[in-house]
């Protein structure tokens, strides 16, 4: 019997919970002049130079136009086979690091499940854990862009959380033989300082750019444990920098942004779009 599909935790709250009005609000942040200023190409290159991304997962309000940023460079490109996700584990409720067999749904229908790439991750410390997913927004809200920029998008869930380098690297390692050999386009989802002064935020979170642009995943990881930067998704995007540190690639900051940009407040949640490319590109299968 097939697995009954995950029904969304926050729609309506950080995103539209109907599929017209989502699709409109996805397209609002594509046109934003916070984020690409207009909408996807519907022409594709003819080969894939991105290998992964790093992304904000708040409120579309806030970060969806600069998230949209790096979804409208994937929509340029061919389409992976599948996309694996991973995300932040905001309410502690895994007891490792959790993977998702089986599909997704948004407002914008089902996402189907790439089964051969769960059962190829799920080897200690990873485990299939459904329960852990029930509440956590970090994955679910790349989703519905995802739905947009991809004609069928197939995809596995892996939320991390945070935990020693030593096990983040063990964790990374587990994921780069999991997608070796598989046509895998892989996404860090994580917001950066929470709840500071713009300048502050600036700051820190530059910081933190830095290092992912530099590809050290244990600067990363000493950079924000050391200076006390309230990045949520330091762990999945740790993780990324870790299963791709074999690979040939560069990593660029697209964009980085702040919630104060959406709306006045004193205090902001800070956002950026990273891309990490190989330089050949990967040919359309």
């Amino acid at each position: 019997m097939p697995a009954e599909a995950r029904r969304p935790a926050v729609a309506g709250q950080f995103y539209a919970d109907d599929g017209s009005t989502l699709a409109r609000q996805v397209e609002a942040c594509f046109r934003s002049e916070r984020g690409p200023g207009d909408l996807p190409p519907r022409h594709r290159s003819g080969a894939r130079t991105i290998r992964a991304a790093v992304v904000p997962h708040a409120g579309y309000e806030f970060s969806g136009p600069i998230a949209a940023l790096a979804y409208a460079r994937i929509a340029a490109q061919p389409p992976p086979e599948t996309v694996l996700i991973l995300g932040v584990d905001h309410h502690a409720a895994g007891r490792g690091p959790a993977l998702s067999n089986r599909p997704w749904t948004t407002p914008l229908g089902q996402v189907p499940v790439d089964h051969a790439l769960v059962r190829a991750l799920d080897r200690p410390p990873l485990a299939v854990e459904e329960s852990a997913h029930a509440a956590e927004h970090s994955i679910e809200v790349q989703l519905p862009f995802l739905q947009y920029v991809l004609p069928h998008p197939r995809f596995a869930a892996l939320q991390v959380p945070f935990g020693p380098a030593d096990y983040l690297e063990e964790v990374g390692r587990a994921v780069r033989e999991a997608i070796a050999g598989r046509d895998v386009l892989l996404l860090a989802s994580t917001d950066l300082s929470h709840y500071v002064p713009v300048a502050t935020a600036e700051r820190l979170d530059r910081m933190a750019i830095a290092a992912i642009e530099a590809r050290d995943p244990r600067a990363l990881y000493e950079t924000v444990v050391g200076n006390d930067i309230s990045m949520c998704g330091i762990a999945p995007t740790t993780v990324l920098l870790f299963a791709l540190s074999g690979e040939t690639l560069s990593a660029r900051l697209l964009k980085w942004g702040h919630s104060g940009e959406a709306a006045p407040m004193r205090d902001v949640v800070g956002y950026a779009s990273l891309l990490l490319e190989n330089g050949a590109g990967t040919p359309a299968s």
